[in-house]
């Protein structure tokens, strides 16, 4: 297959540099083309050299430039052949669940180790168990190991010896969740601007979902569900009673996780924020609160990939910071303001009060206060009326 390449400089564009790749389809009388578009002209022409190099070895173009996603789709019942169907079931539910929206949109030969581990580490941060995980993994290994087998990939980047192990340091890292947290307000704000700063049209409402978030220890499908009849403006409560999820529809809203309903404090800091987006909404008391630029649902992939969130943490000194981190934020931050564990445990939404303590920390204050209780505490054989 004879393969011809062009490049094309579009000014104005983050990513000026088109490259362009042509080849001939002798049977169906077609010549398509691929392209993709580079900051700089050597990543290019770096593109257009391994595109030659796959078409050489035998690569069809097309899946060459395949989305995880599009290339799962194409050939899921390959890497899956051979399964049962009590196993093929669990696997294709964490692809669609887990691995699509945390891996589906980078292309096959983008996925390396790390891009694994971070989905992992997030799939645990979310709270799901390893039976789960488990079988979410292992999806992704077959596909991947098809992509080796089709001359994407040199290596299976999946395939990582050691992964219970690998889950053991990440659960161990998750039982010091502050060390996942923002340190402050100030941080807060400062990444939400830097996030909005890098989507597209600057759109304001993304700065508003992170804000709204870290302030109150929410999820991002969790944010995605509000609707203007939840927010009490009288006593400034949300009554959060639902949460956005995948399903093979599309998105739609569904119970919070546990089935819990709880009742969230909305701070002064973000009360102007949240008046200006029930104002904006209309009359209509279903309206969702936080939306898309073109009015979609909200996604933590969607966040991410709408704000370029991995460079822009990255860029703050924030590089530990997942979505799942705003999260993280808010319930370190009802730790350290004092709010009593059983309160903050309600307004998580958690299971057990162990969770919850996971967030306090015993710093310099209260551990001299701790030493200043024992010290009042009547020593042995000693009662408050005498010896």
């Amino acid at each position: 297959m004879k393969l011809s390449a062009d490049i094309e400089f579009i000014k104005g564009l983050p990513k000026p540099y088109r490259a362009r790749v042509r080849w001939s389809d002798a049977a169906a009388r077609k010549r398509p083309s691929v392209s993709l578009s580079w900051a700089t002209e050597e990543e290019a022409l770096a593109w257009i050299e391994r595109m030659r190099t796959l078409v050489a070895a035998g690569v069809d173009p097309t899946m060459a430039t395949m989305s995880l996603a599009e290339y799962g789709d194409a050939v899921m019942d390959m890497a899956l052949r051979g399964l049962e169907r009590k196993t093929t079931d669990p696997y294709l539910a964490g692809w669609r669940l887990r691995v699509v929206p945390w891996l589906g949109h980078l292309q096959v030969d983008a996925i390396t180790h790390g891009a694994v581990d971070r989905a992992v580490y997030g799939w645990i941060a979310d709270g799901h168990g390893r039976s789960t995980i488990k079988n979410s993994a292992a999806v992704l290994v077959r596909v991947m190991q098809q992509a080796v087998r089709d001359g994407l990939n040199e290596h299976n980047p999946a395939r990582i010896t050691g992964r219970q192990s690998e889950f053991r340091k990440a659960e161990d890292e998750l039982d010091d969740p502050r060390a996942l947290a923002l340190p402050d307000w100030a941080a807060l704000n400062t990444l939400a601007d830097a996030l909005v700063e890098r989507s597209s049209g600057r759109y304001r409402g993304w700065g508003d979902v992170v804000l709204f978030a870290g302030s109150t220890a929410a999820r991002t499908g969790e944010v995605s569900g509000v609707r203007v009849a939840d927010i009490d403006t009288r006593t400034w409560v949300w009554n959060l009673c639902r949460q956005t999820t995948t399903s093979p529809g599309g998105l739609v809203d569904k119970g919070t996780k546990g089935k819990r309903r709880r009742k969230v404090p909305i701070i002064p800091a973000i009360r102007d924020l949240v008046q200006r987006r029930i104002d904006s909404a209309g009359s209509d008391p279903m309206a969702l609160l936080f939306k898309g630029p073109r009015g979609g649902r909200i996604t933590t992939a969607i966040l991410r990939d709408a704000t370029h969130w991995d460079d822009v943490v990255t860029a703050c000194g924030y590089e530990y910071l997942l979505r799942h981190g705003l999260r993280h934020t808010g319930l370190t931050w009802m730790a350290d303001a004092g709010v009593p564990v059983h309160v903050s445990r309600m307004i998580a939404g958690h299971g057990s009060l162990s969770t919850m303590q996971r967030y306090l920390h015993p710093d310099h204050r209260s551990i001299t206060s701790a030493g200043e209780a024992l010290m009042a505490h009547p020593t042995p054989g000693w009662s408050i009326t005498g010896p």
